[in-house]
């Protein structure tokens, strides 16, 4: 017997191949964590938002990278998205199930990184 730790292979459902480039679990993660993805989740964690206090919330995101974004993550059933008929229409985002679901280890990483950083000081 050999000591350390023993690598055990994941047992993925057998309808996705998500080493393979064209596997829909795959595009979704490369969803949920991309630049903008993972942000959009973790904002949305606490409440809903309108689209303009989304944007607000997460500074650098132009508002076409943000719709992009909402747009994939509503297709992928992270996101759902209500439309007030109004003028101009209020549209408001928040997580469906399998998003809390998913955005909960997201919130849990950020919070354990954020505790472990250094105090910044005053700038």
């Amino acid at each position: 017997m050999t000591e350390g730790a023993q690598l055990t292979q994941v047992e993925a459902s057998p309808r996705y191949e998500v080493f393979h480039t064209d596997c829909p679990a795959r595009d979704m993660v490369d969803h949920v964590t991309s630049r903008w993805g993972i942000w959009v989740l973790i904002s949305l964690r606490s409440n809903d938002l309108r689209f303009y206090e989304l944007r607000e919330s997460i500074q650098g995101i132009s508002e076409k990278m943000l719709a992009q974004t909402l747009r994939v993550l509503v297709q992928d059933g992270l996101v759902w998205r209500k439309v007030e008929p109004t003028t101009p229409p209020q549209v408001t985002y928040g997580l469906t199930e399998f998003g809390r679901e998913i955005g909960e280890p997201l919130t849990d990483l950020f919070n354990r990184i954020t505790q472990r950083l250094s105090p910044r000081s005053p700038g």
